[in-house]
């Protein structure tokens, strides 16, 4: 009896430890992905008051992030909070009704979020490829029209699962997209992401050659307007405690295009080309640019891969499928909402000193 009893202690000892880990880790779990879903609704809700709040960032451009923006908020506010309490409990307790509209949200809205990327890069292409021309074209209008085709075509694709869904007499304890049709998964996988991950790198391909060919078509050969610069040497007997800069005319002085010399006065001059200056700085701006464009693709891909990549296989392989990774494949494509308003917001200047100069204001006003 002695032997039996201390068994049955172990083995409650034992399983008490296994749930008190089992409830540790749900709510580690939860903590971290309510963290994620914050940080996605606030990062995206400043994108839209910043943009509302100044008006040089009101640009048919900014338009079009200002509308992703709002797609990535609604994927926070719609789509993951629930996701949050389903990845962590793993049983659906909220009934078919809020199933059909947390799957219908979930795939308009992600969708929609990725088609804006598209948007954006097919406005970004017509920009540098017919810039005089699309100039006339590019008006708040248009950039509405492009939105509410991207919008038309996220909804067709969430849509079907609809209409052959059927309504459950038991309790419904999960809630998922029906991968029977075959057909359907690859329709969606295709229209919501492989379709356009293949546009955005032809069109972001394109950005970069045509924005290389200009920065090339600028002839070195050409002379420039000297820009001459004059800087008071420290410690010399006319500066102050911090040196000062003079900006003077053209200087008649002969001189090499890098070269300087220090006159009597001990100040130091510098000659430059502003053709050559020019040309440094088109090229600085080319290798931001094309930094952009790769974090851009390299994020968007990183994050939505490998969740249409698995979605094709279980729908292939019904054994292959395991609930955690799906989660984690889910989650990391939930991520791309909260990069893509730092990302399309970090890289631009104007956006930059726009968001501090919200963030005093609003500190400020409290």
């Amino acid at each position: 009896n002695c032997t039996r009893c201390n068994g049955l202690q172990v083995n409650t000892s034992s399983t008490v430890d296994e749930s008190a880990e089992s409830l540790a880790y749900k709510i580690s779990l939860a903590v971290i992905l309510s963290v994620i879903t914050l940080a996605t609704t606030l990062s995206n809700a400043f994108v839209i008051a910043t943009i509302s709040q100044s008006k040089k960032l009101q640009t048919p451009a900014n338009f079009l992030i200002a509308s992703l923006a709002i797609t990535d908020l609604l994927v926070s506010i719609l789509v993951m909070p629930i996701c949050v309490l389903y990845t962590v409990i793993h049983t659906w307790t909220l009934g078919q009704v809020v199933c059909d509209i947390w799957l219908s949200s979930d795939i308009t809205c992600c969708t929609a979020s990725i088609l804006h990327l598209c948007v954006i890069a097919l406005d970004r292409y017509w920009a540098i490829t017919d810039a005089v021309e699309y100039s006339k074209k590019r008006t708040p209008g248009r950039a509405a029209g492009m939105v509410a085709t991207a919008w038309v075509i996220a909804i067709s694709i969430s849509l079907p699962p609809l209409f052959w869904r059927q309504v459950k007499a038991e309790e419904l304890t999960s809630c998922s997209v029906n991968t029977d049709h075959i057909f359907y998964t690859i329709y969606s996988t295709f229209g919501a992401f492989y379709i356009p991950t293949l546009l955005l790198i032809v069109l972001y391909g394109r950005i970069y050659v045509e924005a290389r060919k200009r920065i090339l078509k600028q002839s070195p050969k050409k002379v420039g307007k000297r820009l001459t610069s004059a800087h008071l040497v420290t410690n010399s007997p006319g500066s102050v405690a911090s040196t000062t800069s003079l900006q003077c005319g053209r200087h008649d002085t002969p001189s090499s295009d890098t070269a300087s010399s220090t006159s009597e006065n001990q100040v130091k001059v510098t000659v430059s080309d502003a053709l050559l200056e020019k040309k440094r700085i088109s090229a600085a701006r080319e290798r931001k640019a094309t930094k952009t464009l790769g974090i851009i693709l390299g994020a968007y891909i990183v994050c939505w891969l490998p969740f249409f990549i698995y979605t094709l296989v279980v729908a292939i392989c019904d054994t292959c499928f395991n609930p955690e990774l799906f989660d984690f494949f889910t989650w990391l494509g939930y991520l791309n909402s909260l990069i893509n308003p730092i990302i399309y917001t970090m890289s631009n200047e104007d956006f930059k000193k726009a968001f501090h100069k919200l963030v005093r204001f609003r500190c400020c006003g409290s």
